[in-house]
């Protein structure tokens, strides 16, 4: 066997081992990079049920079955009777 040959044996072999180190390496990062974006899914996830829960609260606590007796506790109103009752007229204003 040729010196001349060996040499470019060995280069070749060199060369093969980068290759192979590269895709390894890029194998890892690409790995990685998965492993972050369903770590973000999960958090938007988690933060999308979050707000529906705390809409289902808003809501709750907009409801007139939880206004109202708060009101009465709270501010002492209570339920007009007939004669409580006052009616606008809508006059409209040019």
């Amino acid at each position: 066997m040729e010196p001349g040959m060996l040499g470019r044996g060995a280069v070749v072999f060199a060369v093969l081992l980068g290759a192979l180190g590269m895709v390894t390496w890029r194998q890892s990062r690409a790995l990685e990079s998965l492993a972050v974006l369903d770590d973000l899914h999960r958090q938007v996830s988690v933060a999308s049920a979050e707000r529906a829960e705390l809409e289902r609260d808003v809501m709750v606590l907009e409801s007139r079955a939880r206004v109202v007796p708060e009101a009465r506790d709270r501010l002492g109103m209570h339920v007009p009777e007939g004669a409580e009752l006052v009616t606008l007229s809508g006059v409209s204003r040019p």
